[in-house]
């Protein structure tokens, strides 16, 4: 079994940042694929961003439109962590932020939750006009 602890949420003014964290524990695998996703109150769970590695190598990213340019998605392999960097963030990007794990993604679609199998609890980020 794979654990997800995601951290870093919390109450922003427009415009400006926040840094989300998921940290995995338990089994390893060569190949990983990470995503965030969010969901706001009264809409389905969308898709924000992956990353796709395996062992050492460079990673993949994928992002949503709508946060192209202003979030960012890394790893850091030493601490099984991966990273949400939300940069101008907008009142339209609150929402329930989760973490998602799959290991051997495949041909898994990556922007959907069908890909993964793992999730955390999800953390609260909420951005005031």
């Amino acid at each position: 079994q794979v654990q997800l602890v995601e951290s870093g949420g919390g109450l922003v003014q427009a415009g400006g940042s926040l840094r989300l964290a998921c940290a995995a524990s338990g089994r390893t695998f060569t190949t990983w694929r990470m995503g965030w996703f969010r969901q706001a109150p009264g809409k389905e769970r969308e898709f924000v961003a992956s990353v796709t590695w395996s062992g050492w190598s460079a990673s993949s990213t994928d992002y949503t439109n709508s946060v192209k340019g202003r979030f960012t998605i890394s790893r850091d392999n030493a601490k099984n962590t991966v990273y949400l960097q939300m940069n101008s963030l907008q009142p339209e990007d609150t929402a329930v932020y989760y973490c998602a794990a799959v290991a051997d993604p495949g041909s898994r679609p990556r922007n959907s939750y069908r890909g993964y199998d793992y999730w955390g609890q999800g953390t609260q980020v909420t951005v005031s006009s």
